[in-house]
């Protein structure tokens, strides 16, 4: 029964970090979501390209 209990912590704590639950803090974040891109931390996958920067620099908005 104990087991539950964890269980359902790291459930909430999983759903409490889903990304894009958050409103963007930084201008080019929300830029590049209205666009219909997406923010990336590393390179962006084969079949897109760099379209911009997100979160004050830090992230790669990457477009198809």
């Amino acid at each position: 029964m104990r087991i539950l209990y964890l269980l359902f912590a790291i459930v909430l704590l999983l759903f409490q970090a889903a990304p894009g639950s958050a409103d963007p803090l930084f201008a080019d974040t929300a830029e590049c979501r209205t666009q219909g891109n997406f923010c990336r931390a590393g390179q962006c996958p084969p079949t897109f390209a760099v379209s911009g920067s997100c979160h004050g620099g830090m992230l790669k908005c990457c477009s198809k």
